[in-house]
């Protein structure tokens, strides 16, 4: 009589969960003839009272006899107050029927409140101690407040809780639940729930398939022991009926998911917080690597300058050229790694902004003097200061070279000088006249006519000598000193000399009217030989002369002079024969008058034999300085042949390069593709750059011979290496700048979840905007972009100032492309803040406003909970033992300024 009752019942049931309405209409929910099974009700009531008393004991009762305790209405309340921690109506305290009625009904009344309808079932069926309907009341509550809320991805209630099972047994061998019946069998399912959460529990690689009622009685062991789950079932029952209570195993089962839900929640909260802090110790790693860059790089740049600064020329030329060679090191090996560094060093300070933006992170503030426009600054500085450097290098050796030119040139006249003086004062001061006759007389009085004639013909070189020194002082000779003495004394004796002559002339002329006659023929040959022999002289020395050019120009102009010179030959050679005709004619005379010649001419020193040796000397010296010429002539060839080779590479790889920067500027903003094919194309551009490196080498190779080979200029190219370099050096940093551009966009993209397409927009309504085609737009492009992109057409001022806040915050008046991504997918990134790791953290210390360090090493990874523990400040409160950590201000920092 009672089964259609109870049927009507169960099925008059109107939950307002959705789970709950779900799980009523599955196709396993209740089989008609197995509803009243036997077996079945036994383990309902064994498991509902065991539900019941592990609640009610924690109100200090419990009950025997389910369908009896609960039939006055008063421990039904109690219990509906300890599951959902409410306060019901004050109970009626008489023992009458309808005292328990009403008590009844306040029970049912507060299940109604929560969303359950009761249909069919009164308050009279459970005092009149109706099994059937206190069960299914029971039920009820169990669904309500057991199974109702449990939610696994999205399914919940009994389904929720069979994915919650289904996950956390599916690494065990032998367990796969597909229901809450004959799954549940064997007991392995059970034990696999434990050990998953607590393996110091249970040794599953023990338990074996055929033992259920073994592996059951484990579990219902461990679990009241351990777990506090009071034992709900009997392991022969489940294992001796063919399909256990569906509704006892949910019961029981939803036990273990709440004794574990606490433990999962702690595990998600610790998995969120040792991300957040693996995302702040990553960052901060990358802090202080690029402090310690830039403080080495800034080091390098501050100790390199003054050795630039110092322009104290070198003394001699080999110490200016060891000199040059040391800059050559410098520019080719010393500074090429520290532009590689600056450039990387820019890269990591642009990757590691991105990854802050990214981690919800505040922008990285390096320490004062180490921001990369510091860098810049510096390193602008490092350049102004060698851009003279080389300059300066290359004067004062050409300086040098000048010196050494005028200082051997000063020796060369000043030893012929010198030579010549040699015994003249003394000559010029003996009184021979005093006891000569009239004929040596005549003879020193023509004799020092002549010596004066030679005294004025050497007036050109002491003249040449005095503008030699004088140069050689303005251009500051390090042996000045030396110079000037030697000068000063030529400069004096030279004085002397020309006192002393004027003495003896006008001694020599106070006795001129005591001789009557002179040899003329000795007075001709003396007076044009002198001149003769001082032009030899003078040929000689021009001859000797030492040169220094520079260009096949200057070289043919000497050349020129030295063919006007050989002219003069013919003519000159006809004076040598008529001053030897002179002598001949002496000789002649002599013969036909029977005159004696005794001694030497008494006007000259100079003999016919001294005219003739100096002349073949000068012819000597005429193809000794053709060859001389010719050789210079080949010099300055090759030298030509080395400024047209230089300018044909410099020709060939200076638009080389502003090729390269422009299709690498094309590449940056061409949407055709995607950003890896993007980035294989720069790649692939940089492996050709840096294959390219050996035609650089070369082009150095090219220069470091000209300026070996003194050359300073080269009409045949306006490139010269210091473009070159600059230029190399710009190709390096802009392509590695443009694959680290690149690689950040992909890093955004992947991580706010941007399609191809999106990124394309993106890019091409940038690319319409950046009318200058430099890869940045200004403030009023921007707002046209915005507008155009479906932005808020009406921006207002302090709108869009706030805007330009976020995509330049340094005020540099431009928006980068990378700005411009951050602040178009801005709001659809997912990121943690501060509340979320409050919250995970307020789960690892049990709702309590500060954490200890225990709970710290317990609940997290030694190396995380070591960087929390060092980091935490000590929590301010009356209310906390020693020790205790503040979370709360750590959390904020993590959000915050850093420290670093």
């Amino acid at each position: 009589s009672d089964i259609p009752e109870l049927l009507n019942f169960f099925w008059s049931y109107d939950f307002n969960s959705a789970g709950m309405n779900e799980y009523m209409n599955q196709e396993d929910s209740w089989d008609r003839d197995l509803l009243l099974d036997p077996a079945w009700e036994k383990q309902q009531r064994k498991t509902f009272t065991a539900w019941c008393n592990s609640h009610l004991r924690k109100a200090g009762t419990q009950i025997e006899n389910i369908e009896e305790d609960f039939r006055n209405g008063l421990k039904l309340m109690l219990l509906l107050e300890v599951i959902s921690g409410e306060r019901l109506p004050k109970p009626d305290k008489g023992k009458m029927r309808f005292h328990k009625i009403a008590n009844v009904n306040k029970a049912l009344d507060f299940i109604s409140s929560k969303g359950v309808k009761l249909v069919s079932i009164g308050a009279e069926e459970i005092v009149d101690g109706n099994v059937k309907m206190t069960l299914g009341m029971i039920w009820t509550i169990i669904l309500r407040f057991a199974i109702q809320d449990i939610s696994v991805e999205e399914t919940s209630a009994k389904e929720g809780l069979l994915l919650w099972c289904q996950r956390k047994t599916a690494p065990y061998r032998n367990v796969n639940v597909q229901n809450f019946h004959i799954s549940w069998k064997d007991g392995l399912a059970l034990c696999a729930l434990i050990h998953r959460h607590r393996p110091d529990l249970i040794d599953y690689s023990k338990l074996r398939k055929d033992d259920p009622v073994g592996n059951l009685n484990t579990a219902f062991e461990v679990a009241e022991k351990y777990l506090d789950i009071p034992k709900m079932l009997d392991a022969d029952d489940i294992v001796n009926t063919p399909k256990p209570d569906e509704k006892a195993i949910m019961t029981y089962v939803s036990c273990f998911y709440h004794a574990f839900a606490g433990a999962e929640q702690a595990e998600t909260a610790a998995n969120r917080i040792c991300k957040v802090l693996a995302v702040n110790q990553e960052n901060e790693k990358l802090m202080e690597e690029y402090e310690k860059l830039a403080s080495e790089l800034l080091e390098w740049i501050r100790k390199t300058i003054p050795w630039l600064e110092n322009r104290v020329a070198e003394q001699t030329m080999h110490s200016m050229q060891q000199k040059l060679e040391d800059f050559r090191d410098y520019r080719r090996v010393h500074k090429p790694p520290k532009v590689q560094e600056k450039c990387q060093l820019e890269i990591n300070f642009n990757t590691l902004q991105t990854k802050l933006r990214l981690s919800n992170r505040p922008a990285f503030m390096p320490s004062e003097g180490k921001m990369v426009s510091d860098i810049a600054n510096a390193w602008k500085g490092l350049e102004q200061v060698e851009k003279g450097y080389e300059e300066w290098l290359l004067t004062e050796i050409r300086r040098l070279e000048r010196l050494d030119h005028l200082a051997e040139k000063f020796k060369q006249k000043s030893t012929l000088h010198e030579s010549w003086t040699t015994g003249k004062e003394e000559l010029l001061s003996q009184k021979d006249y005093e006891s000569a006759s009239l004929m040596e007389i005549r003879a020193l009085m023509r004799k020092h006519e002549a010596f004066e004639s030679d005294l004025a013909a050497h007036q050109d070189r002491v003249e040449q000598i005095a503008a030699i020194a004088q140069e050689l002082n303005e251009l500051d000779y390090y042996d000045a000193a030396t110079i000037n003495a030697r000068c000063q004394g030529i400069c004096d004796q030279w004085d002397n000399l020309g006192t002393l002559t004027q003495k003896r002339r006008e001694s020599l002329e106070r006795v001129e009217k005591l001789w009557e006659t002179i040899d003329q023929l000795y007075l001709e040959f003396a007076k044009r030989a002198a001149p003769f022999n001082n032009w030899m002289d003078g040929a000689m020395e021009d001859l000797q002369d030492m040169f220094i050019v520079h260009s096949i120009e200057e070289i043919q102009s000497l050349i020129t002079a030295h063919d006007q010179f050989k002219a003069t030959i013919p003519e000159a050679d006809k004076e040598r024969m008529a001053i030897m005709g002179i002598h001949n004619e002496i000789l002649k005379i002599a013969q036909t008058y029977g005159i004696k010649v005794v001694g030497e001419n008494p006007y000259t020193v100079l003999s016919p034999q001294d005219i003739s040796n100096k002349w073949e000397a000068v012819k000597q010296l005429v193809p000794m300085r053709d060859q001389m010429l010719q050789e210079e002539v080949a010099r300055q060839q090759s030298n030509e042949r080395l400024r047209r080779q230089f300018g044909a590479q410099a020709n060939i790889i200076g638009p080389w390069i502003q090729t390269k920067m422009e299709e690498i500027s094309h590449v940056s903003i061409d949407i055709a593709g995607s950003l890896e094919e993007q980035m294989s194309n720069l790649k692939t551009y940089e492996q050709n750059i840096i294959n390219y490196k050996s035609n650089i080498d070369t082009l150095e190779g090219d220069h470091q011979l000209s300026q070996e080979s003194l050359i300073f200029d080269n009409k045949h190219t306006n490139y010269t290496m210091e473009h070159v370099r600059v230029g190399w050096e710009q190709l390096l940093t802009t392509i590695a700048r443009t694959i680290n551009e690149v690689e950040n966009q992909i890093l955004t993209r992947d991580a706010k979840g941007i399609s191809q397409e999106q990124l394309n927009e993106f890019r091409a309504s940038f690319n319409h905007f950046d009318r200058k085609r430099n890869g940045m737009m200004d403030p009023d492009d921007f707002r046209a972009c915005l507008i155009s992109m479906g932005y808020d057409l009406v921006i207002g001022e302090v709108e869009f100032a706030r805007i330009m806040t976020l995509v330049d915050p340094n005020n540099t008046g431009v928006v980068t492309f990378q700005a411009f991504i951050d602040f178009m997918t801005r709001e659809t990134a997912e990121t943690d803040t501060a509340e979320q790791v409050m919250a995970s953290f307020k789960i690892l210390a049990s709702d309590k406003a500060y954490i200890t360090v225990e709970e710290l090493r317990r609940e997290l990874p030694p190396e995380q909970a070591e960087y929390c523990i060092s980091r935490m400040t000590k929590y301010i409160g009356g209310d906390a033992p020693p020790g205790a950590l503040d979370y709360i201000s750590f959390s904020s920092a993590l959000y915050g300024e850093s420290d670093l």
